[in-house]
């Protein structure tokens, strides 16, 4: 079965075809990251301008590295939260065009469900399992009793982790996107010369907090020399990760957990992984295979082919909105 995806929650705009939920037989991808870089950060109006315009090229080049013609789509899956709510409009306005005009079924996608999909397009993981997301604008822990059933454990009270990083970066002067320069200049500090306390949330102790510790980069910037800056980059990196890897052994204390699950852009960091693999020895860990786990649509045509079989091929009515914020769990 041939499911086309589309992708355009934020500044990606990704187009991809994937059979049978696992085998991607192409995907192309038009990152807007260069524009954002001039701000700092993500420019609402300008991802906007920029998915206009990529967004039906993307779609046939995927095609053509496919070899395959729109009669040939089983149907079509769609990002449609969370995400920027211009960003969604356009990739769910393009998805329900080509739609009608191509006679196909219209799959919604929940853009943070399709991450955690993607460290399973490999392989199924061992369930009950402990899933955890970590991007730029989303933490979280979820209870997975299988791919689909979900109950959340815990999430963040205020930044997410990725955007803890690219803000903590903009402090140390590194350019958009940060999370991937963070952790250059982490491999050549010593995190252990800075003390950053560990966070906490009062009355919710699996609940994550990344604002005072973004606080504390701040604070130790300004009274630092930039030959300090990866000493800082390495302290922030260490005690982030400590934090989630403290928490997800409190949570597995009461729940069984029989793997873990990862997703989002921050899984690509190498320390983040090797901590994991070091804490939890034998524990099976599932993590997104090379350029799954930032924004892409494989991941949203992989579940949407499982979406697809849940609703016996019917699909979502053309009327399908996009939702901003949308939760998935129970």
């Amino acid at each position: 079965m041939l499911i086309l995806g589309i992708e355009s929650t934020c500044d990606e705009t990704s187009a991809a075809v994937v059979q049978d939920g696992r085998e991607i037989l192409a995907e192309e991808t038009a990152s807007s990251a260069e524009v954002h870089r001039l701000y700092g950060g993500v420019f609402p109006e300008m991802a906007c301008r920029r998915h206009i315009d990529a967004i039906l090229p993307v779609i046939s080049s995927a095609l053509q590295k496919a070899s395959v013609f729109p009669q040939d789509l089983d149907a079509i899956a769609v990002a449609r939260g969370p995400g920027l709510i211009g960003a969604l409009l356009i990739g769910l306005q393009a998805a329900k065009g080509l739609s009608i005009a191509w006679d196909k079924p219209l799959i919604g996608v929940n853009h943070v469900e399709a991450h955690l999909y993607a460290a399973m397009m490999a392989k199924t993981p061992l369930f009950p399992a402990i899933g955890l997301v970590l991007s730029g604008g989303h933490t979280l822990m979820l209870e997975m009793e299988n791919a689909g059933s979900y109950r959340l454990i815990s999430t963040t009270v205020d930044d997410a982790i990725g955007e803890a990083f690219d803000k903590t970066a903009t402090l140390l002067g590194l350019a958009y996107p940060g999370g991937p320069a963070l952790e250059q200049m982490a491999k050549t500090g010593n995190g252990a010369k800075i003390s950053f306390g560990l966070p906490k949330v009062k009355n919710n102790p699996l609940a994550f907090s990344f604002s005072g510790l973004k606080t504390a980069a701040l604070y130790a910037t300004k009274q630092a020399s930039q030959e300090d800056y990866p000493d800082i980059a390495a302290a922030f990196q260490e005690t982030a990760f400590a934090d989630l890897l403290r928490k997800t052994r409190l949570a597995m204390q009461t729940r069984s957990c029989r793997s873990l699950v990862f997703g989002g852009g921050v899984c690509n960091n190498r320390r983040l992984r090797d901590l994991f693999q070091e804490q939890f020895p034998g524990l099976p860990q599932f993590w997104p295979a090379p350029g799954l786990s930032a924004d892409n649509a494989a991941m949203i045509a992989g579940l949407g082919y499982h979406k697809f079989i849940a609703s016996n091929g019917q699909g979502d009515p053309l009327d399908l909105e996009a939702l901003p914020r949308t939760p998935f769990w129970n």
